[in-house]
């Protein structure tokens, strides 16, 4: 059996054990801590803290752009990344007070795929049924890890539904990369009645109760999948708070799930559906916005002190849109991101 070591987060003030064979993000969330993350790969930052005490740690491969060298040599850590081999002091530099505790039992599951559709010439709609267990409790706007078939790998992907309550569903939309490691099998090879193994809940792209704040959701690509959850979770629980979903596309033919969402903005007084094309053709008539969505937030939004904002998408949109957000009034600690990443060899979505 592996050696455990005592992790203890400040300023909360949290302890959990923690496997050798395990990082410290799995770990805590495996006890129902909800840290602070993003890709799990090194690559995105969400995650780096610094070490207090102690230094026996071993860091898995990850970006320098996530962990520069200088940092590393600091204290700084990817939690993602880390492997404890003694006891260690972390200090959470980015966290969510209200979320750290109220982390759900991360499960393993069998599902059988049921549904595979294009909902655009690059996005496909996966939809699977849990065979065992049958039910998976999540929060919209979190996402779970998809083992990829005939590999050691796995690949995440956020839910675009709201709960495993009716016939125990989960429903993914996916982008298609050239040499996707999961994305080509699915749009090549996997097919109705296939079996997938899945982990999770992770993350904590998720709506925060209690709070009042005007809500701007900025995505792209797949960054549909974890908008459309928090969408469609407030539709039904009635949330009439002011929202604004930007959703940028290339083209009219990018754009999915266009009907659900203006049916949204009848169902619900308060939302608002902006979609934007960076690149529209004329055979294909649009009369909506133009231009980068980070445009059009700009064009519609002076102040957003106060808002929550949640964004997701690929890397350089979110990048472009958490500093306009901020320019824009909303606190750092507000911007909720998920940022996937886009090469074929990691992708996430």
């Amino acid at each position: 059996m592996t050696d455990r070591h005592v992790v203890r987060f400040e300023p909360v003030g949290i302890e959990v054990e923690v496997p050798e064979d395990q990082t410290i993000l799995r770990a805590a969330s495996e006890q129902g801590i909800m840290l602070m993350h993003g890709c799990k790969e090194g690559q995105c930052a969400a995650c780096k803290s610094f070490v207090l005490e102690g230094e026996d740690i071993e860091l898995e491969k990850y970006s320098t752009f996530a962990l520069p060298d200088y940092e590393k040599d600091e204290g700084f850590t990817l939690l993602c990344r880390a492997h404890a081999y003694e006891d260690l002091t972390i200090e959470l530099l980015n966290y969510d007070e209200e979320m750290i505790r109220s982390g759900l039992p991360i499960k393993e599951a069998v599902t059988e795929v049921v549904e595979i559709d294009a909902v655009t010439h690059d996005l496909r709609r996966l939809v699977l049924r849990l065979v065992e267990p049958t039910d998976l409790t999540f929060f919209p706007g979190q996402y779970v890890d998809i083992a990829v078939p005939g590999t050691d790998a796995t690949r995440s992907f956020s839910m675009a539904n709201t709960s495993t309550r009716d016939g125990g569903l989960l429903e993914f939309v996916i982008k298609v990369y050239p040499g996707g490691l999961f994305s080509e099998h699915l749009d090549t090879t996997l097919k109705v009645g296939d079996r997938l193994d899945i982990t999770g809940p992770f993350g904590v792209f998720t709506l925060r109760e209690g709070h009042k704040a005007d809500l701007v959701f900025v995505g792209g690509g797949a960054g549909m999948a974890p908008i459309l959850s928090l969408v469609r979770s407030m539709a039904e629980r009635g949330d009439e708070r002011k929202a604004t979903f930007y959703y940028g596309a290339r083209t009219a033919a990018d754009l999915c799930f266009e009907d659900e969402l203006r049916e949204m903005e009848r169902r619900l007084p308060g939302f608002t559906y902006r979609p934007a094309l960076s690149e529209p053709v004329a055979a294909q008539p649009w009369d909506g916005e133009v231009g980068m969505v980070t445009d059009i937030v700009k064009r519609y939004e002076a102040d957003l002190s106060g808002a929550h904002a949640y964004v997701c998408g690929p890397p350089p949109m979110v990048e472009a849109a958490m500093t306009l957000l901020a320019a824009l009034g909303v606190e750092d600690k507000r911007i909720y991101y998920d940022k996937f990443t886009t090469t074929g060899e990691t992708e996430s979505s």
